[in-house]
C-alpha cells in the first residue's frame, strides 16, 4: 500500500482495523489469502457454538461487513482495495455453516474457499464486476463461500473427514 493511502486509514480506527482483518491485509503479499487465515482462529472459537449461534455470528458478520467494507473503501477513496480482507473473514464463516471443524475439515475449506475466491467462477465474477460498494466488497466472497460450503459438505458426505 503506498504512502498516501496508508494515510487515509488507521489501525486505530476500529472500522478500519476490522475491515483490514486485524491487520493481515496489510501484508503486502496476498491479503486475501492472509484474510482468510486470520478467520481459522474465530472458526475455532465458533466451533463451540451451536448452528443457530453461528448462523446468526455469520450473518452479523456479513451485515456489519458491508458497513466496515464500504466506510474504508470510502476512506481510502479507493472500490476494493486488496486489503480490505473482511469479506474474506466472513466468506470463510460461510464455508463452514453446518460443517464439522476440525484440522482436515479447516484445511479443505481454506483451500476450496481460496479457489472460488481466486478463480472467480460464474456466478463469483458477476456479482465481482456488476455490484459496488459495500455490498458489492462482500457478495462474491459470499457467493465464493457458499460454493466452497456445498462442495465441503459433499466432500465430508462422501469421504468423512473426522
Amino acid at each position: 500500500m503506498d504512502k498516501a493511502l496508508r494515510a487515509r486509514v488507521s489501525m486505530k480506527n476500529p472500522v478500519h482495523f476490522l475491515a483490514l482483518g486485524f491487520g493481515s491485509g496489510l501484508i503486502p503479499m496476498m491479503p486475501g489469502t492472509f484474510g482468510s487465515i486470520a478467520a481459522l482462529p474465530l472458526l475455532f472459537a465458533m466451533s463451540f457454538v451451536n448452528l443457530y449461534y453461528f448462523l446468526a455470528i455469520t450473518v452479523i458478520s456479513f451485515l456489519f461487513g458491508i458497513y466496515l467494507c464500504g466506510k474504508t473503501a470510502a476512506d481510502m477513496k479507493m472500490h476494493d482495495h486488496g486489503s480490505i480482507v473482511w469479506d474474506e473473514i466472513a466468506g470463510m464463516m460461510v464455508v463452514f455453516i453446518a460443517v464439522p471443524i476440525n484440522w482436515s475439515t479447516l484445511l479443505l475449506g481454506f483451500l476450496l474457499f481460496r479457489f472460488f475466491d481466486i478463480l472467480k467462477p460464474w456466478p463469483i465474477r458477476e456479482f465481482d464486476k456488476k455490484v459496488h460498494g459495500g455490498f458489492g466488497i462482500m457478495i462474491d466472497d459470499i457467493v465464493a463461500g457458499a460454493m466452497a460450503c456445498l462442495c465441503l459438505h459433499a466432500l465430508v458426505y462422501f469421504f468423512p473427514l473426522t
